[in-house]
């Protein structure tokens, strides 16, 4: 899951790059130098609603912002190197991108890595807290309406894969997903999709199991070789440009993230979000499901629960 913080459907990447900025976004990627954030730093420098882009990693980033910054359009790069850097990376950024981390390998689940990337992703969170002002209650800067733990590509998946067997545009398909990112926690809700689908139980059935599992399809896929990059570097980027759009004041901005919540049955949880100038505007909740999601939604909560306090329990016990 990648995680975003700012200060925030559908065709939100596909529509950024014939959008006209208002706002000059600064933007920096923390993990820039990895699988997923080099393809996502160039979608990103690619995009006219981006004036600056800050890259950070402990190796290679001035590289990779040397070689970004050779591209053709307005958004400058700079490239920032190790712990000591930084803060200066961090100073002044509208919207944080943090794709840190370590990726799985085949036999390996999500759960596998997670004190090890709980442990990245913390350390960064904690110099956004202090350096760009919007992260976490450990540092006194809480605002759960700015904090997003980025689930998009759960979307693009599943808008892709209703489109291939609906034999529709993918561009004008929209399902959204509700729960978390991991396994039977996705939760894609085909009742609501845009535009509206008929599945015999069979095939909603397959195609719900394909969606949960399309992370570990990628993993082995890939031999060893990692996890999903380019896929997710697509989807966060999507959800970045909303961000950005929201912030810039469009309006009618709708992106589904795994937040702090009052519209679900735990403390977490990933549904359809109005996104505005301040963040979240309003979190639509779930809305009329079918029998068939109203299981899976049940079927999800004890595991996103234990998910949950694990993750509690993290950030008590960090030192």
């Amino acid at each position: 899951m990648l995680s975003a913080l700012a200060c925030p459907a559908g065709a939100a990447l596909r529509r950024s790059f014939s959008t006209s900025a208002q706002n000059n976004a600064k933007i920096a990627v923390l993990g820039a130098s990895r699988g997923i954030g080099q393809p996502l730093a160039l979608l990103l420098k690619n995009s006219p609603l981006v004036s600056c882009l800050t890259l950070y990693n402990i190796a290679h980033t001035p590289g990779v912002a040397v070689d970004l910054s050779h591209i053709e359009t307005r958004a400058t790069v700079k490239g920032y190197l190790g712990p000591e850097q930084l803060p200066d990376c961090l100073k002044g950024c509208d919207v944080v991108v943090i794709p840190a981390g370590v990726p799985r390998k085949p036999g390996m689940t999500r759960d596998d890595l997670f004190n090890t990337n709980a442990s990245i992703v913390a350390t960064l969170t904690a110099a956004c807290a202090q350096h760009c002002p919007e992260v976490f209650k450990k540092h006194g800067a809480y605002d759960p309406s700015k904090i997003f733990r980025v689930t998009t590509l759960d979307i693009v998946r599943a808008n892709t894969f209703i489109a291939e067997l609906k034999g529709l545009d993918p561009a004008r398909v929209n399902v959204p997903v509700f729960g978390g990112h991991a396994g039977k926690t996705i939760i894609p809700l085909i009742s609501q999709c845009t535009p509206k689908v008929d599945l015999p139980q069979d095939q909603l059935t397959a195609v719900t199991g394909w969606i949960q599992e399309a992370g570990t399809e990628v993993v082995k896929a890939k031999a060893g070789a990692g996890s999903a990059t380019l896929s997710m570097a697509y989807a966060g980027t999507r959800f970045v440009f909303s961000l950005v759009d929201a912030m810039n004041g469009k309006e009618g901005v709708v992106e589904c993230s795994f937040v702090k919540s009052q519209e679900a049955y735990c403390a977490y949880f990933s549904t359809p979000l109005l996104l505005g100038k301040k963040g979240i505007e309003k979190n639509l909740g779930i809305g009329k499901i079918s029998p068939f999601e109203d299981k899976m939604i049940a079927e999800a909560i004890p595991e996103l629960k234990v998910s949950i306090k694990k993750e509690e329990e993290f950030v008590k016990n960090m030192k």
